[in-house]
C-alpha cells in the first residue's frame, strides 16, 4: 500500500530520496485520517529546516495539521499548485500530492526513517 521507494516518519509525512534531494508529503494514512483537505500553508523556497521541525499546515473539514520535516535540510522547490487545489492531497497523496523537495543536509537522517514495512506496522498499531 505504501510505496516501497520511500521512508516515512513517525509523524505520518513520506520523503522520496532522489539523489541529494528528497521529495515530502504526507502519507495516504495521514490524509485519512485528516478527512477532505480544504487547506495548506507551505514554506518558502529557501528555508532551512531541521529534522522534526514544522514546515507548514494542512487543514481539513475535521481539524488542522502540522507538517513536519523528516530530514534536516534545505527548502528547494514548494508544490504551489498544490496550495491551490489542496483536495489533491486526498486523492493522490504519494504522488501529485508532495509538498516540498528538500536539499538534504545528511543522507543519515533518511537512513533512520522507517521503510515501508515498518511503517505499515506502526499505522497497524495506530489503528487498534
Amino acid at each position: 500500500m505504501y510505496p516501497q521507494d520511500c521512508r516515512y516518519s513517525k509523524d505520518h509525512e513520506w520523503i522520496k530520496v532522489e539523489g541529494d534531494r528528497g521529495r515530502v508529503g504526507i502519507t495516504d494514512y495521514a490524509q485519512k485520517q485528516l478527512g477532505d483537505v480544504v487547506f495548506l500553508e507551505l514554506p518558502e523556497v529557501g528555508r532551512k529546516l531541521e529534522a522534526g521541525e514544522q514546515f507548514g499546515t494542512v487543514e481539513s473539514v475535521k481539524a488542522v495539521s502540522e507538517l513536519y520535516a523528516p530530514v534536516g535540510g534545505e527548502v528547494v522547490e514548494v508544490n504551489c499548485p498544490l496550495a491551490a487545489k489542496p483536495e489533491t492531497i486526498n486523492k493522490d497523496p504519494h504522488g501529485e500530492a508532495w509538498m516540498i523537495v528538500l536539499r538534504i543536509a545528511d543522507p543519515a537522517g533518511v537512513a533512520a526513517l522507517l521503510d515501508a514495512a515498518a511503517y505499515e506496522a506502526l499505522v497497524a498499531s495506530e489503528a487498534k
